[in-house]
């Protein structure tokens, strides 16, 4: 019997997108858990930021930095953490971009966008993770869906066809996947304090309505992410694959 299912220690973890929001949240929490941490992200400046701010919590995290929607960089990346590091034992697949506009509005090379990193991406990084998970036979994937992986809003059509399609990827993924002990699953955040939403935040009479239509009253923030992520990553869920875990302050179970 493990002592400690939650300890994370001697795991290497990739968190993309983890330079800034809930993908810095995670990290952070998976460091704290004992896990060596390595953070993805397309800008350079912004992972050395987010590397210091570790740093000076004691966390010694590692950077990355490729566009999870560029095969070769994918590639390249995966194989630079391995070689600093050692083999993904942990990857969570955060990365994502969105684009509030009616879908009339979109071209094609917008929704395009969307969909290399939202889609694309994930699947580039579990398929250059996947040959080493196998071959040992544990491994742990994350996918960041989305409470719009279910719920439909104005303007998000876009995005909602990028996180339902992740989040059916995870289910599919956790099936194929089972029988060689990787265990796949998603987390689907509601409405958190993050950059990305930054402009519905700001936006008085959309944030008073988050705050009634979500059980919990409030935004979530960021760092209440961290324990979903910690617990699926950990040896406590070796017999949970294929689940979507809402952290949404109960908006998904009220109507």
């Amino acid at each position: 019997m493990v002592e400690n299912p939650f300890d994370l220690a001697g795991r290497i973890a990739l968190v993309s997108g983890g330079g800034s929001g809930l993908g810095f949240a995670i990290a952070r929490g998976l460091a704290n858990a004992g896990a060596r941490v390595a953070i993805n992200g397309r800008n350079f400046d912004t992972l050395e930021i987010a590397k210091a701010a570790l740093a000076e919590e004691g966390i010694n995290a590692h950077a990355y930095a490729f566009d999870v929607s560029d095969e070769e960089g994918v590639a390249a990346g995966l194989s630079a953490l391995e070689r600093d590091l050692g083999p993904v034992d942990i990857l969570v697949n955060n990365a994502a971009v969105n684009r509030r506009q009616p879908l009339d509005q979109f071209s094609l090379a917008e929704w395009r966008t969307l969909q290399a990193t939202n889609v694309d991406g994930p699947f580039l990084m579990v398929r250059a993770a996947l040959p080493g998970m196998k071959a040992r036979r544990r491994g742990k994937v994350i996918n960041i869906c989305s409470i719009a992986s279910d719920l439909g809003r104005s303007s998000i059509a876009a995005y909602a066809t990028n996180k339902g399609a992740l989040k059916m990827l995870t289910r599919a993924l956790a099936v194929e996947l089972a029988p060689h002990n990787v265990q796949v699953n998603g987390i689907a955040p509601g409405f958190f304090k993050t950059a990305m939403n930054a402009p519905l935040i700001a936006d008085r009479e959309f944030s008073a309505w988050v705050e009634r239509r979500t059980p919990a009253g409030r935004w979530g923030d960021p760092p209440e992410i961290a324990g979903a992520a910690v617990f699926l990553a950990s040896s406590a869920a070796d017999y949970v694959t294929g689940h979507i875990l809402y952290v949404d302050g109960g908006f998904t179970a009220s109507y």
